[in-house]
């Protein structure tokens, strides 16, 4: 027999069956109701609730020295607004804050005044008052975004205006708002700034120099944030965060910048001189590591700014300093040696219906020397001789000995605006004037004419000279790194491992000592060390194009490294200026000069234990903490008293640790019983526990340093 009991069960079947029923028809009215009484509501609330995919950007990465200085660096900057209408009743259109603003905006004014003194406290209420009066478009009274100070304002002035009465109260009730920008600002200012680059503005985009050629690892990866705005207030969702720009370290050293700057615009300031345009390259020799590079031209305020990196883009005449490519090339063809003797007479020789001269021709020129002789004084007729001599009937061959030794060299630089040298092939079929090749192209190209070459590419070829013969390109950029770490070396380039034959090398080597010991370029030797170089003075054209506008304008220059005996450095300084006087080794050598000795004396390091003499009294190393030291220096001076380690010695007290390093002071702490803990680097700032407290068992004393 079934135990199911129908008169029981089916009751409450039916009474369920109803409840969720009526429930259903419930949610179907409630559902009814809202699309149709409430829909003008909800439809309103809808408009008011967005949601956008923002993207964030990241931090970009700073860029070092090659001792770890900040160069360039990404801070915030703000704009500050203000919104009047913020607190208005949106039904009657009344401000709540009227009675406040009127009772405050005298003591902002006044806030706003001390903070940006320029503008007086009337000036600024009556701008405000400007805002606050404006009718918007839609008949409302009151600026929504009203700016407070025209110029963006840096993070510590923004800390200042937020903490002005009603600003302070927040956005929604106070209406004080701000825009955020990243500002790229460089601790060192001008130095290198052509080099380091610079940033469009608020875009973030990088428009020059190391800035652009690094951009990709500065810049950093886009985060993305899901905001949604909900009535009046936005909710920032992080979906995906940004990664941070990697720190890029460069070779250039900020103590040797400001050295080669200093003394570059120190004489195109000279008189004499009163130059348009300077540059300055210090690579080191062994690595290729751009230690210095300074390029300066006078602006129309007749002062000296950095406006083109002319180091790299400036491709002119090198002048006296190409006849060192030219002998290389002849040395290491073997066509001649240092023995070989040229006959310049009396400093003029025709040469293919052109006269050549040399500098001192109005002297009687020089007479017969060898080859070793014409680059000490610079003379044109030797050089040029020697070459057309060897070459003439086979100008190819002596081009691409050019190109052999490294003078034409593309050196792949990263920086934006470097152009390669431009040294032509014979071509006499050509109809462009510009590139067709005559009888006199040979020799004059021989003394640094008919050629297009940067700076850059000159300091190299002379440091592969100084490398014995190994060319190494100009490095700007040594490591990445990311939160402190290494996270990519850039290792030195080899572009050619030897230029020429080692004899040719060795015998260049040579040569360039005793231009700067026996001939015109005294000036850039020192007493101290030896110097190695070349001089050079060219014609060069103006804007035109043209040499015969009535002023002459030369291309002075002078390129070595030192010391010769062992090379460190390579430099070179460029001057160009209108006019006579005009001396490569009396203008731009006194620059080298001057850079030479400020470099090696930088690097000089002397034991003191040299100066000690029978006559020397030494006083000993004395800093907190070293009582017996302290002592000695007080009695020595003859100064009585209480004795200065007196209280450091007393056992039974904390003694006063202001000053010392880690080490004295937590040793001063556990020797007496009392456990210390150290926060930050450096000398100690504070102490957690005052000197002369009583010590007693489990003392713990915090120690902040600085």
């Amino acid at each position: 027999m079934s135990k199911f009991r129908n008169d029981k069960v089916m009751p409450r079947y039916f009474a369920i069956a109803l409840i969720l029923t009526l429930t259903g028809f419930a949610i179907i009215g409630k559902a009814m109701y809202i699309m149709t009484a409430k829909k003008q509501y909800w439809t309103e609330v809808a408009s008011r609730l967005k949601r956008d995919s923002v993207s964030v950007k990241p931090g970009r990465g700073n860029i070092l020295s090659c001792d770890g200085q900040l160069m360039a660096s990404s801070i915030p900057e703000y704009k500050v607004f203000v919104d009047f209408q913020a607190g208005t009743n949106d039904t009657t259109g009344i401000h709540r804050r009227d009675s406040i603003w009127a009772e405050k905006i005298d003591s902002i004014c006044d806030g706003l005044n001390k903070i940006f003194p320029k503008k007086s406290a009337a000036e600024f209420k009556a701008h405000l008052l400007e805002g606050k009066h404006k009718v918007q478009k839609n008949g409302t009274i009151g600026a929504r975004h009203w700016a407070v100070w025209p110029k963006r304002i840096d993070y510590n002035t923004f800390c200042e205006v937020r903490q002005l009465p009603i600003f302070r109260e927040g956005i929604y009730k106070g209406g004080f708002h701000w825009e955020e920008y990243n500002a790229r600002r460089k601790p060192f200012t001008t130095l290198a700034t052509r080099t380091i680059g610079d940033m469009f503005g608020a875009k973030d985009s990088a428009k020059n120099g190391l800035e652009l050629a690094f951009d990709k690892e500065l810049r950093g990866t886009n985060g993305l944030m899901h905001r949604r705005k909900v009535l009046n207030k936005y909710m920032d969702i992080p979906v995906l965060n940004p990664i941070d720009g990697a720190d890029i370290v460069t070779t250039i050293d900020v103590g040797m910048q400001d050295l080669a700057e200093q003394a570059l615009i120190d004489e195109l300031k000279d008189p004499q001189v009163h130059g348009e345009m300077g540059v300055a390259i210090l690579m080191e020799v062994k690595t290729g590591d751009v230690k210095a590079i300074v390029n300066m031209q006078r602006a129309a305020d007749g002062e000296y700014y950095e406006m083109v990196n002319n180091a790299i883009s400036y491709r002119c005449e090198p002048g006296s300093v190409f006849k060192v490519a030219s002998f290389l090339v002849a040395l290491d063809d073997g066509v001649v040696d240092t023995s070989f003797t040229i006959p310049t007479g009396c400093g003029v020789m025709e040469m293919h219906g052109r006269t050549m001269k040399d500098h001192n021709w109005r002297k009687s020129g020089y007479g017969t020397i060898n080859v070793a002789r014409a680059l000490e004084v610079s003379s044109n007729i030797g050089v040029s001789y020697v070459i057309d001599k060897f070459y003439g009937s086979n100008p190819t061959k002596y081009v691409q000995g050019l190109y052999r030794v490294g003078i034409h060299e593309d050196l792949k630089l990263p920086i934006l605006g470097y152009h390669p040298p431009y040294i032509r092939m014979p071509d006499t079929k050509t109809t462009d004037r510009a590139k067709y090749w005559s009888k006199t192209t040979l020799p004059w190209m021989s003394i640094g004419y008919e050629t297009q070459i940067a700076p850059i590419n000159t300091v190299a070829f002379y440091n592969a000279i100084a490398n014995d013969g190994k060319m190494m390109q100009p490095r700007f950029v040594k490591q990445l790194m990311k939160n402190g770490e290494v996270i990519k070396e850039y290792e030195p380039v080899v572009l050619k491992e030897c230029i020429a034959k080692p004899q040719a090398i060795k015998t260049m080597q040579t040569i360039l000592e005793h231009v700067v010991s026996q001939g015109l370029g005294k000036k850039a030797g020192s007493r101290s060390f030896k110097v190695a170089g070349k001089t050079g003075t060219a014609q060069v054209a103006d804007q035109h194009g043209s040499y015969h506008s009535g002023i002459t304008r030369y291309w002075l220059s002078f390129c070595g490294y030192f010391p010769a005996d062992n090379p460190r450095y390579t430099c070179i300084v460029c001057i160009k200026k209108s006019g006579l006087p005009a001396s490569g080794g009396g203008m731009s050598g006194v620059v080298f000069h001057r850079i030479a000795e400020g470099v090696m004396a930088k690097n000089l390091k002397l034991s003191v234990e040299d100066a000690r003499d029978e006559y020397s009294s030494f006083t000993p190393d004395v800093k907190s903490g070293n009582a017996d030291a302290a002592s000695y220096v007080m009695s020595s001076l003859g100064v009585k008293g209480q004795n200065p380690g007196q209280e450091i010695t007393a056992r039974g007290v904390v003694p006063s640790l202001i000053g010392m390093g880690a080490r004295d002071a937590v040793y001063q702490l556990e020797s007496r019983g009392i456990k210390a803990r150290v926060r930050g680097r450096g000398k100690v700032k504070s102490q957690s526990i005052y000197s002369g407290t009583a010590v007693r068992q489990g003392m713990v004393c915090e120690l902040i340093l600085e």
